[in-house]
C-alpha cells in the first residue's frame, strides 16, 4: 500500500540539530537551532513563567477544551503586547495558535480561501519553513530582493523597487524584527517608506514577529506592526512566544488580522476559527494560561520584561564578543556586520562547504546557509566558534 511513498529528507535545521546530538566530540558547539542560551549554555526558566506556573499550580483545576480561537485573557493580552494602542481592539480579530508556524499555516489557509488568486512575496532570504507553509496552503510563493551580501545588510533600495512590481492584492510577508537568517533589519524610517509603498499598491501585509523583545526592545520592535495598523492598512501578524518566555514546547503563537471596523473583525474571527476547527479544532491550554498571567499582573509583568531585557543585552554581548574574537584572529577581515545586524541571527557569508568543514573538523554546527545562532553562543563557545570560521575564512586566500 505504502511503496509509492518516499523517504523524508528531514528539516534542514531540525536534523542538522539531531546530527549534534549524536556527536560524540566533547567539545562540539551548537550555533544551528533558534534557540536562545544561558550563560551556562542552557535553555533557561525564566522568573516570571516559574512564579506564574506556580501560582496556577495551586489551583489546577480541571481541564477542559477551550474555545475555537482560544484563551480570552491571553488573546487579550496579546493583542495589548502586539499593538498597544495603534488601533482599537474591536477592530482586531486574535486567534490563539500553536506557535507563530501555527499562525503562519492558519493565516496560509485562510489566504488561500479568500483570496485565491494572491501570491504570497517572501524576502530573498527568508526561514525556510515560510515556503513549505504556504505552498502547502496552495499558495504560489515567490521572492523579493532583501539582502545584500556584500554588505551583511538590507538592500532597501532593492527592496523598494522590488515591491513595486508585486500586483496589487498579493500577499508580501515581512519579518517585524531579527530577520531570519540574516540578522540585517529596517529601521524605523524605512518601515515607514514600505508602509507608504505598501498602502499606495494596494498589498497585503503579513507580519512575523517571533522575536518580540531581542531586536531593539519589545515595543520598539513591534513598531512596524503598530505603525501600519495606525496607517489604516489591514494586515496579518503572527507573533511566537517560545523564545521571549523560553517557553519553546508549549506551542504558544497567536494569530492577528486588522480589520476596517468591527464587524469585519467579527467576520474574520469567525472564519478563522472555521479554519482552526479543519486544522486542529482548539488550541492546548497550559502555555496560554501562563502567559496570560505574566501579562495580566503589573509586578509579573514587569519582571519579565527586564530578564527579556537582559537576555537581549546578552544576545548583543555575544555579538560583540565573537566580531573582537574575529578581529583578533584575522584583523584585515571585515567582521563589521555581526555588529550591525540584530537579533538572535546572523548572516556570516559562509558557503555550505565552508560550514561542513567547521562541523567536521572543528564539531562546531552552523546551518548550510551560513545562518549563525548568536543566541546559543556563550563566553566559553566564542574562542572556538572564532577560530572555526577564521580557519575556513583564511582558505579562501
Amino acid at each position: 500500500m505504502f511503496k509509492h511513498v518516499e523517504p523524508f529528507p528531514g528539516d534542514p535545521i531540525l536534523t542538522l540539530n539531531e546530527q549534534f546530538g549524536a556527536d560524540p566530540r566533547p567539545n562540539k558547539v551548537n550555533l544551528s537551532i533558534g534557540v536562545y542560551l544561558n550563560e551556562a549554555g542552557k535553555m533557561p526558566a525564566m522568573r516570571a513563567v516559574l512564579a506564574a506556573e506556580t501560582a496556577l499550580a495551586a489551583d489546577l483545576g480541571t481541564r477542559p477544551y477551550l474555545p475555537m480561537e482560544g484563551n480570552a485573557a491571553y488573546r487579550k493580552a496579546v493583542s495589548a503586547l502586539t499593538f498597544g494602542d495603534a488601533v482599537p481592539s474591536e477592530r482586531i480579530a486574535v486567534a490563539q495558535t500553536l506557535g507563530g508556524s501555527g499562525a503562519l499555516k492558519v493565516g496560509g489557509d485562510f489566504i488561500a480561501r479568500y483570496f485565491p488568486q494572491a501570491a504570497v512575496w517572501v524576502s530573498d532570504p527568508t526561514w525556510d519553513n515560510h515556503h513549505s507553509i504556504f505552498q502547502g496552503s496552495g499558495l504560489k510563493v515567490k521572492k523579493y530582493r532583501y539582502f545584500n551580501p556584500a554588505t551583511g545588510l538590507v538592500d532597501f533600495m532593492g527592496m523598494l523597487n522590488a515591491l513595486e512590481t508585486v500586483p496589487a492584492g498579493d500577499v508580501v510577508l515581512l519579518h517585524a524584527c531579527c530577520h531570519n537568517p540574516t540578522g540585517a533589519d529596517l529601521d524605523a524610517q524605512q518601515w515607514r517608506e514600505v508602509a507608504a509603498l505598501v498602502k499606495r499598491r494596494g498589498l497585503l501585509p503579513f507580519f512575523d514577529m517571533a522575536y518580540q523583545g531581542f531586536g531593539q526592545g519589545v515595543d520598539e520592535d513591534a513598531f512596524p506592526i503598530r505603525h501600519f495598523a495606525a496607517q489604516g492598512i489591514p494586515l496579518f501578524a503572527a507573533t511566537s512566544f517560545s523564545k521571549n518566555f523560553s517557553l519553546y514546547g508549549e506551542r504558544c503563537g497567536s494569530l492577528s488580522v486588522v480589520c476596517a471596523d468591527a464587524q469585519q473583525a467579527d467576520n474574520v474571527l469567525g472564519q478563522l476559527k472555521a479554519t482552526i476547527r479543519r486544522n486542529y479544532s482548539n488550541p492546548p491550554t497550559h502555555g496560554a494560561r501562563i502567559i496570560a498571567r505574566v501579562l495580566g499582573d503589573a509586578a509579573l509583568r514587569a519582571d519579565w520584561r527586564a530578564e527579556l531585557d537582559g537576555m537581549r543585552l546578552r544576545v548583543a554581548a555575544m555579538r560583540k564578543g565573537l566580531y573582537d574574537a574575529l578581529r583578533e584572529r584575522m584583523p584585515q577581515g571585515d567582521f563589521e556586520y555581526l555588529v550591525r545586524q540584530t537579533g538572535m541571527f546572523s548572516y556570516t557569508g559562509l558557503t555550505a562547504q565552508e560550514v561542513e568543514s567547521m562541523r567536521v573538523e572543528s564539531a562546531v554546527y552552523l546551518v548550510g546557509s551560513g545562518r549563525l545562532c548568536i543566541a546559543a553562543l556563550t563566553q566559553a563557545t566564542i574562542a572556538p566558534a572564532a577560530d572555526a570560521m577564521a580557519r575556513v575564512l583564511k582558505r579562501r586566500g
